[in-house]
């Protein structure tokens, strides 16, 4: 996912070229008419424009985005007096038809804020989390391969482990969510 610096017109034309199209065919599946679902993502577009100023750029946008344009489709069928049993159904969709795109989005976000809390280690530290939890390598496999006592390897991964949970605190439900439903 690329980090944008600031909220500017290259930003703002860049998420439109990436999600406008698919952003369309998902509102299109609340509102079930192309031309309104298009109104509604540029919208959607002028809104986030409009608010650029109040926006963090390093968060993830697109799921601004996605969030922005479920809730505006819902709007409009409100105010359009379309509802019907099945539209309304849409409102509170059952878990396995969660839309496929936005639980990516989610993904990426959380991969992402994993990456950044695990960059942030010290390096030693980062380097013995990694041995352990990327390469699967055991604690004595670590101290051996380092040339550090076993208790080293295990002092660094408690602090690595306490970083992780300080940092990630916020992710907690969705990693829970993703573990439970992994299985």
């Amino acid at each position: 996912m690329e980090v944008y610096r600031e909220f500017d017109e290259q930003m703002l034309e860049s998420l439109f070229r990436e999600h406008f199209v698919s952003l369309c065919r998902f509102a299109h599946l609340y509102v079930k008419d192309f031309e309104s679902a298009c109104e509604i993502v540029q919208d959607a577009f002028v809104s986030l424009w409009e608010k650029r100023s109040a926006i963090d750029p390093g968060k993830n946008i697109p799921a601004y985005l996605s969030t922005t344009v479920r809730n505006r489709c819902l709007n409009h069928l409100r105010d359009h007096k379309k509802f019907s049993d099945r539209l309304l159904s849409l409102e509170n969709p059952p878990a396995d038809c969660m839309d496929y795109t936005r639980d990516r989005l989610v993904e990426a976000e959380l991969k992402q804020h994993i990456d950044a809390a695990i960059s942030d280690l010290p390096e030693k530290c980062r380097e013995i989390f990694l041995l352990n939890r990327h390469d699967h390598l055991k604690y004595q496999e670590i101290a051996d391969k380092l040339h550090i006592s076993v208790k080293t390897v295990e002092t660094q991964m408690s602090r690595a482990l306490q970083h992780l949970r300080s940092r990630l605190a916020e992710f907690l439900t969705i990693l829970l969510w993703i573990i439970i439903n992994a299985g």
